[in-house]
């Protein structure tokens, strides 16, 4: 099948569209800069950009946020105009990679008798939730505590399945898969640092190609991280990138 950004899942809600771009917005989470934020159809002219930008400042003061977040069309680089006009307002750049593979063709991986990989249940939620939360105390205590309740209702879809991973019984690494019709969409995958190295992220993708042995696999990777790298190592094949920008007010 032919995979696009189209097809990975948006925690969000479309708020308004025209004909330059889609206005995301979520209001059960408004900490979370990945789910509010304008997404543009086409690369717009500098002039559209500010207009664009006033508008979701103006929007995101209104309901209490202080960032501004922009997403360029896939495969297309930033003009040069835009990113300095970016640069020069202390936006961030960066850009998002997509991936995708056949499950048959990830790496065969050894059982390891430590770890065990889990479909999180109402026995063992409250442990997920747990292990969420530290992992996302860093982005500030208010940010990690409406992840929990962004987890809660992502439990209660039946087109999410979210799987924790034990090692030697604590827990130790997580993520969360969408599912859809033809794909499995791998999201929000991480081990604590303190249990890295031990092969944990491989025994928890191994268990969702086992899972989706039917589905083709599919995630977003940040293209300025290391984590990518490993994809690459694990035959999954690069589909294309996607630049987005954004700034925090003080």
């Amino acid at each position: 099948m032919h995979i696009t950004f189209e097809n990975i899942h948006k925690h969000t809600h479309l708020m308004t569209e025209n004909d330059l771009y889609q206005h995301y917005h979520f209001p059960e989470m408004l900490s979370r800069y990945d789910s509010n934020y304008i997404e543009f159809k086409t690369l717009p002219a500098l002039e559209r950009l500010k207009e664009a930008e006033r508008y979701l400042r103006n929007f995101h003061r209104k309901s209490g946020q202080k960032h501004v977040k922009f997403k360029f069309p896939a495969n297309k680089k930033v003009p040069a105009e835009l990113v300095n006009y970016l640069n020069q307002e202390n936006y961030d750049i960066g850009f998002l990679e997509l991936y995708a593979i056949n499950p048959n063709q990830f790496p065969k991986v050894k059982d390891h008798p430590d770890i065990e990989v889990q479909i999180v249940t109402e026995q063992n939620l409250k442990a997920f939730l747990a292990f969420q939360y530290q992992q996302d105390i860093m982005f500030g205590s208010n940010f990690a505590k409406q992840k929990v309740e962004l987890n809660r209702k992502i439990f209660e879809n039946p087109n999410f399945m979210q799987l924790l991973a034990l090692y030697k019984g604590t827990p130790a690494g997580a993520v969360e898969v969408i599912i859809s019709e033809e794909t499995a969409e791998i999201d929000n995958l991480g081990v604590d640092e303190a249990f890295q190295r031990k092969g944990i992220g491989s025994r928890i993708q191994k268990f969702v190609m086992d899972t989706f042995h039917d589905k083709t696999v599919i995630l977003v990777a940040d293209g300025q991280d290391t984590p990518k790298e490993m994809y690459k190592r694990q035959n999954y094949q690069y589909l294309g990138y996607q630049y987005y920008t954004q700034k925090v007010e003080d």
